[in-house]
């Protein structure tokens, strides 16, 4: 994580940015009134998924068994087959 002042934030928004987006770095920025946090959309997106998914009521447990299946006996996926 990379901390700034709101002063070199505002000097250098575009290096922050393209480094949030290239490298996913978050960068925490501080002002007078408190810190705000850059962080890039995918790494956003991926947060309210995550977020979404636990909220469903025994979606982690299902997930936590799924990683315990062993490979050989999972089911391969066939786009052609529906669900």
């Amino acid at each position: 994580m990379t901390n700034t002042n709101i002063t070199a934030f505002r000097k250098n928004i575009f290096d922050y940015v393209d480094q949030t987006i290239t490298y996913g770095e978050v960068v925490n920025v501080s002002t007078k009134k408190g810190n705000a946090v850059l962080i890039s959309e995918a790494d956003y997106n991926a947060m309210m998924e995550t977020l979404y998914l636990t909220s469903i009521p025994g979606m982690t447990d299902s997930i936590k068994a799924a990683a315990q299946e062993p490979p050989e006996d999972c089911v391969p996926y066939d786009p052609e087959e529906p669900w």
